[in-house]
């Protein structure tokens, strides 16, 4: 399968609006708990350092998510935001350029860019200048970038460079034993954070977190050290990997009409009996007649199971014989061999298992069919006495030796599946409730698990009035669409969090409830207000 194919089967597949794993979706944005302090840092040295602030980190490690994110947190009156990218562009007289056309000055120098920001700062507001890609920086560009960092009395703009880990050994050397610059460097995300990062990109696409397994989850984290653009890669590859694996298994109809393997050995055994039955029935010889004016009572002194007679026997017109009434006579049962011929192979070709007799067990107090290998009782015909029931050679035929007794059937009371009581952990006796009041009351150290997510309210509402117990839900905003999240119990520590899933309804577990922190909650449910 080529790569546009499989890219193409996998949206399909999946049922997905769009590639939720893309570079660039439009609208997402993911900021876990741990880059929240890192942006106010950001934030609180370009107002009090004067140093040039350095962002590092590899390569799709959420450097460009945090720039976006402080652009968009800033005070657009007070602050002008001027973004450019060396990625192509890396020497001084190209980076300048760019400023300069961001802040409307002629000439792209740094005295003159200098002069303008100080107009600027006369008007009360501040430039922000952020540089993206900056590891593509020679060394004329950061000579540049530091005269502006540096700065006049009057005025200086705030510089920051978002970049890999090499540009901090392209800034070294010029800082000339000096402090020029302040360096931030990127944290992984934690499993629990890939979590939410995979739960939100799938959940813009239309699916949800249920595609992937925890193991799944756990492996695209180390796989990808916990860092977003791997995370991206990885994730996605995996769920390729599983859709051609599950096409793969699917077997192509054959043309041909071919019998189920099981069924062509059920009927190899029904065969196998039926001419084993033909052979082992006594009179088949037409020389096995019994003479004329012999009695029934005469005819029936052939014990069971004695199997094919004897040559002798056969040649004998004396010799008793069971007489049969019609033309198709069924075998009898051998004696000594209480169990079917046909029970052992023909229910392991049919799937069956041990006591299973192709249908439902009968009731105890219901008896076999038997046959009869007595004369009958004087004065009832011959025919009569034929015509009671006789048991097949491929049904189970009953021990000759001690009859069978019927045991009556248990009350229904007795034989009733109680259901079983529900865990005590799945359903506290706490009622649950909604809103953002019980969680903005949480300790934001303490783990709720995660049932679902839904867009509808009424839905959200219904399933926890249903659960009961400690289910409650929140709202949050989700590319600018609310999103009803239900959320089960409160726990101080993840491994108890953990261990309530387990206790958790199965049709709960089916979903893949996850623990996450009450920080995370309350952080989306500030950034709803």
């Amino acid at each position: 399968m080529t790569s546009l194919h499989a890219d193409e089967a996998f949206l399909g597949h999946y049922q997905l609006d769009h590639d939720p794993f893309a570079a660039r979706v439009p609208g997402f944005k993911f900021f876990p708990a741990q880059r929240k302090p890192v942006l106010g840092q950001l934030h609180h040295l370009a107002r009090y350092s004067q140093l040039l602030l350095v962002v590092t980190g590899p390569q799709g490690s959420g450097k460009t998510l945090l720039r976006q994110a402080l652009v968009a947190s800033t005070n657009k009156q007070s602050v002008q935001s001027v973004v450019v990218s060396a990625r192509g562009a890396g020497d001084a007289a190209s980076v300048l350029a760019q400023v300069a056309q961001s802040l409307n000055v002629a000439q792209a120098e740094v005295p003159v860019i200098l002069a303008q920001i100080v107009q600027l700062a006369l008007t009360g507001q501040e430039v922000y200048l952020l540089v993206d890609d900056a590891e593509q920086l020679d060394e004329s560009a950061l000579e540049a970038l530091l005269g502006l960092a540096a700065g006049t009395p009057e005025g200086r703009p705030h510089v920051f460079l978002f970049g890999e880990p090499s540009l901090i050994a392209n800034l070294e050397p010029l800082s000339a034993d000096q402090e020029l610059f302040h360096v931030i460097e990127l944290q992984p995300y934690s499993e629990e954070e890939t979590r939410e990062y995979l739960a939100q990109r799938l959940e813009g696409a239309g699916q949800g977190i249920q595609l992937f397994s925890n193991d799944q989850i756990a492996d695209i984290h180390e796989n990808s050290d916990g860092w977003p653009g791997a995370i991206n890669q990885v994730a996605r590859d995996a769920m390729i990997e599983a859709m051609i694996a599950s096409r793969s298994t699917v077997k192509r109809p054959s043309m041909g009409l071919k019998m189920p393997k099981k069924h062509v050995l059920a009927l190899s055994a029904v065969v196998v009996v039926a001419v084993a039955a033909a052979w082992l029935i006594p009179g088949r010889n037409s020389n096995n007649t019994a003479p004329t004016g012999q009695s029934s009572s005469e005819q029936a002194q052939l014990p069971l199971g004695q199997g094919q007679p004897s040559q002798a026997q056969s040649n004998n017109s004396s010799a008793p014989a069971i007489e049969f009434a019609g033309n198709n006579p069924q075998p009898l049962p051998l004696n000594g061999q209480s169990q079917p011929v046909m029970r052992g192979p023909l229910a392991e070709s049919t799937g069956m298992g041990e006591g299973d007799e192709g249908g439902p067990e009968l009731e105890p107090s219901v008896e076999p069919q038997t046959v009869t290998t007595t004369a009958p009782p004087p004065g009832v015909p011959a025919g009569r006495a034929a015509a009671q029931p006789t048991t097949p050679a491929s049904a189970p035929a009953p021990a000759p030796t001690k009859p069978v007794e019927a045991k009556p059937a248990a009350p229904a009371q007795q034989v009733a599946v109680a259901k079983p009581a529900p865990s005590a952990a799945a359903k506290p006796a706490a009622a649950g409730g909604a809103g953002s009041a019980w969680y903005t009351s949480q300790a934001p150290g303490n783990y709720v698990v995660q049932i679902l997510g839904t867009s509808n309210e009424a839905s959200a509402q219904t399933y926890v009035r249903e659960q009961g117990g400690e289910y409650r839900y929140f709202k949050k905003n989700l590319q600018g669409k609310p999103l009803y999240v239900i959320t089960y119990g409160s726990f101080s520590t993840r491994e108890a969090a953990l261990a309530a899933i387990k206790n958790l309804p199965a049709k709960v577990q089916a979903g893949k409830p996850w623990p996450r922190t009450v920080a995370s909650v309350q952080q989306d449910l500030s950034a709803n207000r």
